[in-house]
């Protein structure tokens, strides 16, 4: 089972596995996952990522990298969340096409298989489904359903479950895609900006054996959190005066609107604004101070996602490929600059 080797070659998978307090289930899971990827016949290799272990997961994970060259121990300095955790195993594995998986034993790796065969198909991303949940309905699963159908209408992607880690990518996919907060069960929906090709797989959702599940309803909360952000950076982060700038004006029509009215009931009837209508008043400046306000966060919105986009040359566009040639003596012309493409 064990495998020494001097020799390097390409890695076509990587299966990156984030692990806090899993002791108990590293050894079947080591041993899982070598029996699946010998049995695929392709170069792989294991990176299980200790996200600040306080039991002896370390310490096994260290024992098992050292008999065998295929697997590689990434060791954060403390306990970072699983998106830091699964960011850090993207960032040192070298595969074409990457698997991500709980170090829990919920996943089995046996189902690795039907995700390789969905890549070779030609999809960007292959997402785990689990169909069948065995985990406690009020806490987990009604949350889990309620959060997974508002993330399948703002982000128009149509996913039965984003939550689950299980699931493959293309390196060059995750590549692009920065992950903070609890944006890695959001990775399909930031990806769909690049027009990623998503597919889905059902998965078996096997009952945790041992160890203490580390989440909870709260994660729910903070997952409905990051959805706005989402959200937000799949249809306005380079144009987030359309957002601010519309809600602006909409206040500012209407607060003006109001005070329109006011002004002729003052004018044309003399009437006591204050006494008769105070309340509106106050409400028609209200609205127009917010309207202003949106619009001045609007245009200074503009402003940093100019500065941000032009700061790090950062395409306002994906490519999947180029086709074609070139003649000899063409020049390759150089892409719009970022900002000024956006202000077009």
């Amino acid at each position: 089972m064990l495998h020494m080797s001097g020799e390097t070659h390409p890695v076509t998978y990587s299966v990156v596995v984030p692990l806090y307090n899993e002791q108990e289930s590293v050894p079947q899971l080591y041993v899982k996952i070598i029996d699946v990827m010998d049995a695929v016949g392709e170069p792989f290799e294991i990176v299980f990522v200790d996200d600040g272990s306080r039991d002896g997961t370390l310490r096994q994970l260290s024992e098992i990298s050292r008999d065998d060259g295929r697997v590689l121990v990434v060791c954060l300095r403390r306990n970072f969340g699983q998106t830091a955790a699964l960011k850090a195993g993207f960032d040192h594995c070298q595969g074409e096409i990457i698997i991500s998986m709980d170090g829990d034993l919920q996943h089995d790796p046996a189902e690795i298989p039907k995700f390789i065969e969905k890549m070779k198909e030609g999809y960007d991303i292959v997402s785990g489904w689990r169909v069948a949940r065995t985990d406690a309905w009020l806490t987990r699963r009604l949350p889990s359903r309620v959060a997974n159908g508002i993330m399948a209408k703002l982000s128009r992607v149509e996913l039965h479950d984003f939550g689950t880690t299980f699931k493959a990518y293309r390196r060059e996919i995750i590549s692009e895609i920065n992950l903070y907060g609890e944006l890695h069960r959001f990775i399909p929906a930031l990806a769909s900006w690049a027009g990623a090709s998503i597919a889905e797989v059902p998965i078996t959702n096997v009952p945790r054996k041992s160890g203490k599940s580390n989440y909870g309803i709260s994660r729910t909360i903070r997952v409905l959190l990051d959805l706005i952000s989402v959200k937000f950076l799949l249809d306005y982060s380079t144009r987030p005066l359309q957002l601010f700038g519309l809600a602006g004006l909409v206040g500012l029509a209407s607060g003006g609107g109001i005070e329109l009215w006011a002004f002729i009931r003052k004018v044309f009837y003399h009437e006591s604004l204050m006494l008769d209508h105070g309340p509106l008043l106050l409400l028609g400046m209200a609205l127009v101070i917010g309207g202003i306000q949106f619009i001045a966060m609007g245009l200074i919105g503009e402003l940093l996602a100019r500065t941000y986009y032009e700061a790090q040359n950062k395409p306002i566009y994906s490519v999947r490929e180029l086709v074609g040639r070139r003649g000899g003596n063409a020049r390759r012309s150089e892409p719009p600059r970022t900002a000024g493409a956006a202000g077009r």
